[in-house]
């Protein structure tokens, strides 16, 4: 099927390959002339011109009309001769089909036309009553040109399905690309909104501890400065960490509009009471109450999209189950559910690229796909630690 969608002009090794085939129809040609009774067994110059009109094959590909109109001399002198008549005929259509397989119709029907005046004529000047022989070889060089007019079409047609599913293909990634680079717009504004928390928290901080310094510095509070301090430096460490994590996965910059607080775990049970209210049974299993604000962010995000899904392609009232989890350092989350789907279901979609990036975006790594035993999941490894960086 390789060789026949592909076109023959643009195949690899293609005169060393007919340059096989022209070896291979000699041999052929060979075989009929010494063992089919039809016409005189060829003599030195029925040899000599039947084996020259198989050499221009080498060149078929390249040149198929100026092949035939190099062997078709030496087949018509053959024939006039009143050789073998079988043992030219696989070259001859070889080449027709060669033509009509590369060529316009036009050029197709042209050179049917041409060939079958040249056989009427040769045939009435070597057998004037055989009137079937010359139906049946009429017969057979139409049925070769309308096999290579089909193939020629068949190839475009698969090349216009390529073509077609290539743009397909191109437009799909375009559509990827600018849902990633809204999803990481949208990562950059909880981020702006992470920073502007951290950086509020560090400005109480500060604002405390210089308190403590100038009530009274004759009965400095050293426990209280220390530990002002001691939060101040953690805050820095977070919020540097937590940048680092998530500008590794951001590429582009915005200018992200002020919005309302960062979304996190404590905004899950409104996610799962929307999508109980759109109609699935969703259980839930939150055994951590408290996480980094960008992890819980991250969180917040992946169980929306997680829970959007479901709603949208598991089906009629699916049950689903949250489980949100701490377990060595890292937080697990996993949403399942046993939903049939839907047609469309089956394609991938960008909500699980976007989910993707949110985990990314602290340090962290998310499965997605069909179940086993029927159903989707969502799961989510976030680190509870985010990586801190040296300079």
């Amino acid at each position: 099927m390789a060789a026949i969608n592909r076109d023959p002009r643009t195949a690899p090794h293609g005169m060393r390959n007919d340059a096989l085939l022209a070896g291979a129809l000699a041999v052929v040609a060979t075989a009929l002339a010494l063992l089919v009774n039809d016409g005189l067994r060829p003599d030195a110059l029925g040899w000599t011109l039947l084996l020259a009109a198989h050499v221009p094959l080498v060149w078929r590909r390249r040149r198929p009309v100026l092949v035939l109109l190099v062997a078709m001399p030496c087949v018509a002198l053959y024939h006039a001769l009143d050789n073998n008549h079988s043992a030219p005929i696989p070259a001859t259509m070889v080449v027709l089909y060669t033509i009509a397989a590369t060529g316009t119709v036009r050029r197709t029907l042209l050179t049917g036309t041409t060939i079958l005046g040249v056989t009427l004529i040769i045939n009435a000047l070597t057998n004037p009553d055989g009137v079937v022989e010359l139906l049946r070889i009429s017969g057979w060089i139409i049925a070769v040109l309308f096999l290579g007019i089909d193939v020629r079409f068949y190839r475009q047609y698969v090349r216009a399905i390529v073509e077609r599913a290539e743009r397909a293909e191109r437009t799909r990634e375009e559509e990827a690309r600018r849902r990633v680079a809204e999803e990481r717009l949208r990562i950059a504004r909880d981020l702006h909104d992470l920073l502007a928390h951290s950086i509020t928290l560090i400005g109480v901080q500060t604002s405390v501890a210089a308190h403590v310094l100038a009530a009274d510095p004759e009965r400095l509070d050293r426990e209280t400065v220390a530990k002002a301090l001691d939060d101040i430096a953690g805050t820095c460490r977070t919020a540097r960490g937590e940048l680092r994590t998530t500008l590794e996965v951001l590429r582009e910059h915005g200018s992200p509009d002020a919005r309302g607080p960062l979304p996190g775990l404590d905004g899950v049970p409104d996610l799962v009471q929307t999508a109980r209210l759109a109609g699935a049974r969703v259980e839930q299993t939150v055994r951590i109450r408290q996480a980094p604000p960008a992890v819980g962010a991250a969180v917040y995000r992946i169980v929306q999209e997680a829970l959007t899904n479901v709603v949208r392609h598991a089906g009629p009232e699916p049950a689903v189950r949250l489980d949100l989890y701490e377990k060595e350092g890292a937080l697990y989350l996993a949403v399942t559910d046993d939903g049939t789907g839907s047609p469309g279901a089956a394609q991938p979609g960008f909500g699980i690229v976007g989910m993707r990036e949110r985990a990314r975006s602290v340090g962290g790594t998310l499965d997605a796909g069909p179940r086993s035993q029927g159903g989707f999941e969502v799961a989510a490894v976030l680190p509870m630690t985010t990586l801190e960086g040296t300079g």
